[in-house]
Order: C-alpha cells, then structure tokens, then sequence
C-alpha cells in the first residue's frame, strides 16, 4: 500500500515524524507538507506563486505552500505512482465542530478525496500534545480499516483523539460536528511603531457539546471519528428556494 502522508503544522512538526514512523510499518509512505506551519489556512490554494519543493534530510518533500497545495501537487503530477490513501496529521490540537472550515489538516484530507483518494484527518487534542504514539496507533488501525472497507465518495473521516496514553482512552465514538458559539472578538493594539494591528480572537466555547457530539466524545476520554461528507448542497431547502425562484421577477416577461 501506497500512502500520501502531510500535514498543516509543517514538515517539521512531531506529530508527522510519528505518523510517518508508524505508518511504514504497513504502507510505503511518502511526505509532502509545508515548509512552515500553515494552520488555519483551510482549502486555499496558490493560484498565483509558483510552488518550489525541497527534499529534507529525512526524506520529507517540503512545499512552500499551504496543505492543499500539497496534497494538490502531489496527486496531480510530483508523484509517478498515486497513492491508496491520504493521511493528514496528526494534528498538533483539535480540530473539532466549527474547526473544520479552518483546518489546513481537513483540508488536506478535502483535497484528497476531490481528487479521488480515500482520506484520513487527524488531530490530536490537549492544550499541551505529547502522546502521538497513540494517536499514531489509532490511526494505523483506522487506516487498516478503511482499507477493507472503503467509506462511500466524497467521505472523509475527521479523527480526534483525546492527548491521553493508548491505555488510558476508553474507546472509539462515532460523532457529529459539535457547534461553538461566536468567536471571541478581535484583539485591537498597537506594534513597536504605534501602528494599529489587530490578532484574531479565540475559537468560541463549546454551544452544542452534548452525547453524540465530537466535543463531548474527547471530552469523556474517547476518541472521536466524524464522517465529513463533501457534498455542501443543502437539499432540505431547495423547495423553499423554488418559492422564492417563481416569487421574483426575473426573466418571466422574455419567457411569456
């Protein structure tokens, strides 16, 4: 087995060092990942610098580019061979409910799946992360797994695992995206010079973190897996929008 590891904390990160190590021991694993820590910067691609690559002293191919653009450029023409799998992470924090939209380690595993590879994200959660192994662990098994058993197209699984020894995790829930209340507001001061400069406010506390969530799985010392589907129609409302469609004046006189 063949499989695309990266990541968004950049090549450097110890989360990446771990999964890559582990990951070998099944798969034939190649590493392209930013040259820097590139959180946050969700599906973005760069349409306008061109991308330089540099191979490590360990090996790892590192991108001057976000995490989409990695996986991007190693699905569309770095690679001779396409791998069975995408893996993103692990993830140095979580990346739970609202996170998603912002999450360069997501959007990694995105990008795979647009392209047609089954895909993994994984991040591991605690304010201070130091047991990777075991996330390392259960990502090995999941990736075993999915394997076996493919997830329907446009699936991905968005993996949290509680910062915990693997002895000390009670297990595997399968959640749904908590939600957050409203980011906290923009901090406002100034730089050495008096200009004004502004840094963006923490994520919102937890609104929607009750049994079921992703939230409240982590929180009770589970692991959390989360299918994504990357299908964003919302279909529910399409028969409201039709209302509004025969509502509005558009068009129907050069119809009529």
């Amino acid at each position: 087995m063949k499989i695309l590891l990266s990541n968004d904390d950049g090549f450097l990160a110890p989360g990446l060092a771990v999964l890559a190590k582990k990951l070998k021991s099944i798969a034939h694993v190649t590493v392209v990942a930013p040259d820097r820590n590139r959180s946050g910067a969700s599906n973005s691609l760069s349409l306008v610098n061109p991308l330089r690559v540099t191979t490590t002293e360990n090996g790892f191919l590192s991108v001057n580019g976000t995490p989409t653009d990695c996986v991007h450029l190693a699905l569309t023409g770095l690679l001779k061979e396409l791998p069975e799998m995408v893996v993103s992470g692990i993830n140095e924090g979580s990346n739970l409910s609202d996170d998603v939209l912002y999450s360069g380690t997501v959007a990694g595993a995105m990008e795979g799946r647009f392209l047609g590879v089954s895909s993994i994200a994984v991040s591991l959660a605690g304010p201070k992360c130091q047991h990777y192994e075991a996330a390392a662990e259960i990502t090995q098994q999941l990736v075993l797994r999915l394997v076996h058993d493919p997830l329907p197209k446009h699936t991905i699984l968005n993996v949290n695992v509680p910062d915990l020894p693997l002895d000390e995790l009670r297990g595997i829930q399968v959640t749904r995206l908590g939600t957050r209340h409203i980011a906290e507001p923009t901090i406002k001061t100034v730089d050495p010079r008096g200009r004004r400069i502004y840094w963006i406010g923490q994520p919102g506390p937890e609104e929607d973190a009750g049994p079921g969530t992703d939230f409240y799985a982590v929180n009770s010392g589970y692991v959390s897996i989360t299918p994504l589907h990357l299908d964003l129609t919302h279909y529910e409302v399409f028969e409201q929008l039709s209302g509004w469609v025969k509502a509005l004046d558009i068009g129907q006189k050069s119809s009529g």
